[in-house]
Formats: C-alpha cells, structure tokens, sequence
C-alpha cells in the first residue's frame, strides 16, 4: 500500500527555527518549538488548578495538546513582532485572517483519515473557548515569565513588555492563575543556587 507524502510533521520541525521576540535584544534566544512546550507545562497546571481548587472541569491533558500546538501556524506565517501585529485593529484583524488560512494549509497536509482529530487542536474554530483561554492565559504567563527572566538577567529591554503583559494577565485573571502567580512565579527571578537550596 502507498501513501502519498505528507509535510506536515516536517514544518512543524521548523519550529525551532523561529525565534521570539525578533526586535529584542535576548540575554537567551528563545524559539516557538521551546515556548509551546512551556506553555503546555503552564496550561496544564493551570486545568488541573482549576479542577482540584475551584471545581473546574478541564481536561489537562487535552489542555496541554492544544497548547503545543498553539503557535504551530507561525511555520508558515513566522512570528510577527507584537507591536507590529496590534499597531492597529486593521492590521491585528488581517494577521487573524492570515494565520486562519496557515492552520488550514496545515491541517490540510495531512491524510484525510488524520484531519478531523488534528482541526480540533489547531483549527481555533473548533476550539472550545473556555479551552482557548485557557491556553491563551498560559501563553501569556509564559511570556511573562520570559520577562522575568530576561529582567533578572540584567537586561532591561523587556520592562516595557513586563508591564504590557502584566495588564493582559489582569484582563484575563482566574483564581488559578493567581494561584499560580502566588505558587509559582518568584522562583523564575531566582538564581540556580536559590532554587536548589531546599534547606538539605
């Protein structure tokens, strides 16, 4: 039996060919393929903080699926800087139609008999919104702690960026995400020595 050749799997290789925050100045580089995994950590934690602390009703581990798939798109469209992509409603409402037609390109690079199960992690329209936020709360707080860690660093360049996103985890503020800011964010400005020293 032959199978037609699928590219899928080879673009998303190339995410650890796209790097963030191209117009900072980076103390450590950062890729999309090393931030998607980050981001599933977080939004994984944040579902089941959801469900063991406020009676939420998440599943973690789909949580986490879609969250390392959630910047897939940018194989194709790349990662355009975020004071260029919302310089203007115009402009951030035209990027959303392009990266709409870049999970559909993807998705339709798979065999058929895949495509169904792969629109429900990458296509956002088949995306549960509570899910979507969810997601999207733990990308924001792994940009965040990229500050963090950035600003502890000695680099200066991302305290603007500290404070954007500071206002855009208020908007999107849950009890699990304070929970989380409460649990877990400091240890991210501390040094290897900090961290490791448990009193033993």
């Amino acid at each position: 039996m032959t199978h037609k050749q699928s590219h899928f799997f080879a673009h998303l290789a190339r995410m650890k060919l796209i790097y963030r925050w191209p117009l900072m100045r980076n103390v450590s580089v950062e890729n999309i393929s090393e931030h998607s995994l980050q981001v599933a950590f977080v939004a994984h934690a944040l579902a089941l903080i959801h469900n063991k602390r406020f009676e939420g009703q998440y599943q973690p581990e789909r949580i986490a699926v879609l969250a390392m798939f959630h910047d897939c798109s940018e194989v194709i469209t790349g990662d355009l800087p975020t004071p260029v992509k919302y310089f203007n409603p115009s402009i951030a409402a035209e990027y959303k139609k392009i990266e709409k037609m870049a999970e559909k390109k993807l998705i339709a690079m798979l065999p058929p008999e895949l495509q169904d199960e792969y629109s429900g992690l990458i296509d956002s329209d088949h995306i549960d919104p509570d899910d979507y936020l969810l997601v999207k709360q733990a990308d924001i707080l792994c940009a965040y702690l990229k500050c963090l860690e950035e600003i502890a660093a000695g680099n200066h360049e991302f305290e603007q960026a500290k404070k954007r996103l500071e206002a855009s985890l208020e908007k999107r503020r849950s009890p699990a995400t304070d929970y989380f800011m409460a649990t877990f964010v400091d240890s991210f400005t501390l040094s290897l020595d900090e961290i490791s020293d448990d009193g033993f």
